[in-house]
């Protein structure tokens, strides 16, 4: 499985409705498991981000289905980042040669 951070900005509307934030991190789980995405970990953050998560998917398309699925809510923009593991960068570094 591949991990994603996914950093959230809320929009507009999620901030009008931010009440509802923790209800829409368990409707954003199960909607996950639609597309065979778990998700591991949400943090709601202070600085630039509103929210931090962490997600694990079989591949990109996967993630990208889910993510485009999650931008339709409304509620938030995303930006995205692919994550290695310690062993999956030791594998990576391996290929240098």
């Amino acid at each position: 499985m591949a991990i994603y951070i996914v950093l959230v900005n809320f929009t507009d509307q999620g901030v009008r409705t931010i009440k509802d934030t923790t209800k829409r991190g368990d409707a954003i789980r199960d909607m996950a498991k639609k597309f065979g995405v778990t998700a591991k970990e949400f943090y709601w953050t202070l600085g630039s981000y509103d929210v931090i998560d962490m997600f694990d998917a079989p591949d990109d398309a996967s993630m990208a289905a889910f993510l485009a699925a999650f931008g339709a809510m409304g509620n938030a923009r995303t930006q995205t980042l692919r994550a290695f593991s310690q062993e999956e960068m030791n594998g990576i570094l391996a290929k240098l040669g």
